[in-house]
This record gives C-alpha cells, sequence and structure tokens, in this order.
C-alpha cells in the first residue's frame, strides 16, 4: 500500500468533534440530574420525617407506659427555668387491706386509730424486691394531708410473709381507703423537658420529696430524645377526681423541617 493512502486512513478525532461530544453528553448528565434530584431529595426527607417521627414516638410511648402505672393523685407538672418537668410516684403493685377480722376473730386488721406496725392482705399477697413503700388512700399531689410526696399516708415496706405485710416502722394511716385499697410505690420518676439544650430526659428512683425537684438529683437518668424544640404537659383532672388526663406534645426539628406529635394518657384516680 502506498505510504500517502496509509497515513489517509489512520486520521483520529478532531477538536471540534471532541468539544461536541462533551456538550452533548453535558447536556444528558443536566437532564439526568433534574429528573433524578427531585426524587432523592423525596427520599431523604422522607427517612428525615420517619426517623424524627420514630424518635419523638418511641419517647411519648415510653412516657404513655409509666404514666399508667403512676399512684393515684401523685401527678404534678412544673416549668422551672425554661424547663418542664413532669413527676409521678410509680407503683409496681397493689391490694386489699384487711379491714375486719375473719369469722373466727382472727386476722391482722390494719388499724387507723393507732400506729400500726403490719396488717393482712385480702388476697394474692403483691411480689416485693425492697425498697418499696405503702401508700394508703393518696388523695392530693401538694399540701400535708393525704399527700404520699409529704409521706403522711406513706409508709416503709419491711417484709412479707404468708398474707402479712411488716412496716419497717408503725403508721397510722390518716384516712381509710373506700375500697380498702393499697398500693405499692417504687419510687419517684420525673421527665425533664429542655429546649434550650434539645433534650427530654428521664430521672428515676431518687428520694421522694414534698417539693417537685427540678431537676432530681440522681446519676438514674436516661436521655429519651434530643432536637427538641418545643414540648408541652398539662394535667386535667376529671369528674369528680376518679380520672384524669395527660395531654403530652413533643415538637423535633431537624434541618429546618419540624416534626409534632400529640398524646393524652388517661389515668386512674381511684386511690
Amino acid at each position: 500500500m502506498p505510504p500517502t493512502r496509509f497515513r489517509n486512513s489512520q486520521r483520529g478525532v478532531t477538536l471540534i468533534e471532541l468539544i461536541i461530544v462533551i456538550t452533548i453528553t453535558a447536556a444528558i448528565a443536566v437532564g439526568v440530574a433534574v429528573f433524578i434530584a427531585r426524587p432523592v431529595e423525596g427520599y431523604v426527607d422522607a427517612a428525615r420525617r420517619a426517623e424524627l417521627t420514630d424518635i419523638a414516638d418511641t419517647a411519648l410511648r415510653r412516657i404513655t407506659r409509666d404514666l399508667r402505672t403512676a399512684l393515684p393523685n401523685s401527678i404534678r407538672i412544673t416549668t422551672a427555668v425554661g424547663v418542664t418537668y413532669l413527676e409521678f410516684l410509680q407503683t409496681s403493685a397493689g391490694g386489699r387491706y384487711r379491714a375486719e377480722p375473719d369469722s373466727l376473730g382472727a386476722g391482722d386488721v390494719l388499724d387507723f386509730s393507732a400506729p400500726d406496725p403490719s396488717f393482712d392482705v385480702i388476697g394474692a399477697l403483691p411480689a416485693f424486691a425492697g425498697g418499696e413503700s405503702i401508700v394508703v388512700y393518696n388523695l392530693n399531689p401538694s399540701g400535708a394531708v393525704a399527700n404520699a410526696y409529704a409521706g403522711d399516708n406513706r409508709a416503709a415496706y419491711s417484709a412479707a410473709a404468708g398474707s402479712t405485710i411488716t412496716l419497717a416502722a408503725a403508721k397510722q394511716f390518716p384516712f381509710p381507703s373506700p375500697g380498702r385499697r393499697f398500693q405499692v410505690v417504687q419510687y419517684a420518676v420525673t421527665y425533664a423537658c429542655n429546649p434550650a439544650t434539645g433534650e427530654l430526659r428521664r430521672y428515676w428512683n431518687y428520694g421522694i420529696l414534698a417539693a417537685q425537684p427540678t431537676p432530681p438529683v440522681t446519676a438514674n437518668n436516661a436521655l429519651l430524645a434530643t432536637e427538641v424544640t418545643a414540648c408541652s404537659f398539662l394535667y386535667t383532672a376529671g369528674a369528680g377526681a376518679r380520672t384524669g388526663a395527660v395531654t403530652l406534645s413533643l415538637r423535633i426539628e431537624r434541618d429546618g423541617e419540624p416534626i409534632q406529635l400529640f398524646q393524652q394518657v388517661h389515668v386512674s384516680n381511684v386511690p
């Protein structure tokens, strides 16, 4: 083959052709990006909303579960330095105390006229882990009368055997329960919502105090939610003070997008 014809057959890509290819590729890339960007952004937004909703829902469900074990008439709410505190006394069990002797005149009756160190339980004996208190006829979360926080109707548990509960010290409870009920209180629990730090925190197993602690002094605390920008705890007593409702609101925000959930918890106030 002649040298001239060989050189012509080796012709490469010109600069103009390369520019055209680059331009077309860029146009295609821009078009693809326009169509893909929206679905990707939508997926990221949906994933963020789902995560925030899950955080808020989990926190509210935990509060709801705890409130259902609250001692009747023990819920109290206050705000201090921008932090909202919800406190209650958590119960683990309850029962009925013996108010009268049996047909043979036997049985350890709970005496309300003088300090009494023990009493019989009608029915199954509650399970005790140690450190609990016995509360009879709690009517108020404040004041000095029938208030377990103040302690006039609360006595420390000591031991249980057979059907008898023994107190750490003899106690004269102020009022008998119309239903002859008593509750076993484990400890106080507080939920603290601080929008300034963006935290919702749970405190438990600290000293039961007449004045609501803000915050409680205890090493037993756990973080339930972060990125909290607003919250509201509201307690409303029902008609006849037999029931109550706690309204919970929690707002969490990330990247300028807020999620706000509401929850209402019905609690029994039958002491």
